[in-house]
């Protein structure tokens, strides 16, 4: 039988936000918590989403309603109202992790815990491995993640689906299975029904090897992130390379601060640089010349001079840009924004607004730093860049996309990317109706 004590250490009156489906491992996860609540006297708050997208997601969420009812539990529910045009999957994290986010913040919890199991890092690691990332990517998930006022916990992963489903069944739990799970069109399903039976037929317990390897993983590059911070405290001065200190570190470390600073150019989206360009900027380093530069993509340039190395960008070609909006408007990027009359589609290309909750007119701008958006089905604001990032708006197109904003500063609409909390559904009241195209 699995005892959630022997792989977590419960404090008393620890408050506890749980990420709650009615899936086996979630459900496996809420009765493993029931089990000791009196022991530890703990304070259990079950959130769950429901993702508006299979029939049968209105009955669990009513089931799960009751659960909590009959088992003293708070019941705390969120519905998914609409999507935009982005990963469906993607989307769907972002909006439950900001969900959770507010619970935590809402009842002062010092955890959340979700029901990744052994299986889901497995099918992480494979999945990171094939399509290619950085070091600490290549570890999957943390089992325990520091977000500073609380933490995240993924408990049950020292364990299998079997294993869990195996409990379900000993403990008379009830669940309803994601009919989703079985579709061949999910890359993750791919690896859950083709690669990890393949694995367990040579290892039964090959999750324990992947836990290994995913922590090993995050030691080592624990370890480096902590020798890279002290090498950019020696070789770093005013956001300038000091050369000659740089040449000091080992060639690793050299990458490693390199795609730091880069990072800040990049915003995360690296996809535009590779091996070529970092090796360009080490040629110039290593090089007898005391007067070079190169250019990178979106803009970049690595520039010496004498023992110092610069990265900017630069700023003469970035499209900066400001209209009032009068029924049309053409933008830099080729597309237009125009107010039209009917519109039956519900996507993030149409934008339904109230006058009497926007300050008109509305202003078509290019971003600033620091913009922030209240969006659409998500609890507080979200950084611009960080929308860019999760949609996967290519680097070299952020500085030029429209941002509509009213008078008095919101920003209402991220046009073809994201909706804020001013959009209204095709069924309410609203007398502006907005285009992308």
């Amino acid at each position: 039988m699995i005892k959630i004590e022997e792989v977590f250490k419960f404090n008393n009156k620890d408050t506890i936000v749980v990420g709650c489906s009615t899936g086996p491992d979630s459900m496996a996860l809420i009765d493993m918590l029931l089990k000791v609540r009196d022991k530890y006297n703990l304070f259990l708050i079950v959130a769950h989403v429901n993702h508006n997208v299979r029939v049968e997601s209105y009955d669990e969420a009513i089931y799960m309603r009751d659960y909590c009812l009959k088992n003293n539990l708070v019941f705390e529910t969120m519905t998914i109202e609409s999507y935009g045009d982005d990963n469906f999957h993607n989307e769907a994290h972002n909006i439950r992790y900001n969900f959770f986010e507010s619970l935590v913040n809402k009842y002062n919890a010092n955890y959340l815990m979700t029901a990744h199991h052994g299986d889901d890092l497995i099918e992480t690691v494979l999945m990171r491995i094939v399509r290619g990332t950085n070091l600490r990517g290549y570890g999957g998930f943390h089992e325990v993640v520091d977000k500073g006022n609380y933490k995240i916990v993924r408990p049950l992963i020292h364990f299998t689906k079997a294993e869990l489903e195996k409990y379900d069944i000993e403990n008379n739990i009830k669940y309803y299975i994601d009919a989703s799970n079985d579709k061949d069109k999910y890359t993750r399903n791919r690896y859950r029904k083709y690669v990890i039976p393949f694995l367990k037929s040579e290892e039964a317990n090959v999750h324990n090897k992947f836990l290994k390897f995913s922590k090993n993983i995050q030691e080592v590059n624990s370890y480096i992130e902590k020798e890279k911070e002290k090498a950019i405290k020696q070789c770093v001065l005013n956001n300038k390379i000091l050369i000659d200190e740089f040449l000091k570190e080992d060639l690793f470390i050299q990458k490693e601060i390199l795609y730091q600073i880069l990072n800040v150019f990049y915003e995360d989206d690296l996809i535009l640089l590779n091996d070529r360009h970092i090796d360009l900027i080490l040629k110039i380093v290593n090089g007898k010349k005391s007067n070079v530069s190169i250019n990178l993509p979106n803009s970049v340039e690595a520039k010496r001079s004498y023992n110092t190395l610069e990265l900017s960008r630069n700023s003469d070609i970035i499209c900066s840009y400001e209209v009032e909006f009068d029924n049309y408007v053409l933008l830099p990027n080729n597309h237009i924004i125009e107010s039209v009359t009917e519109e039956s589609s519900n996507s993030n290309y149409i934008c339904r607004l109230s006058s009497e909750e926007v300050v008109l007119p509305l202003i078509v701008r290019s971003r600033k730093i620091g913009d922030k958006m209240k969006v659409k089905n998500m609890n507080g604001s979200k950084k611009i860049k960080d929308i860019f990032i999760n949609s996967k708006v290519p680097v070299d197109l952020r500085d030029s996309w429209p941002i509509v904003v009213d008078s008095s500063g919101k920003i209402v609409w991220i046009p073809g990317i994201k909706k804020s909390i001013f959009d209204k559904n095709k069924n309410d009241n609203y007398d502006i109706l907005l285009k992308y195209s």
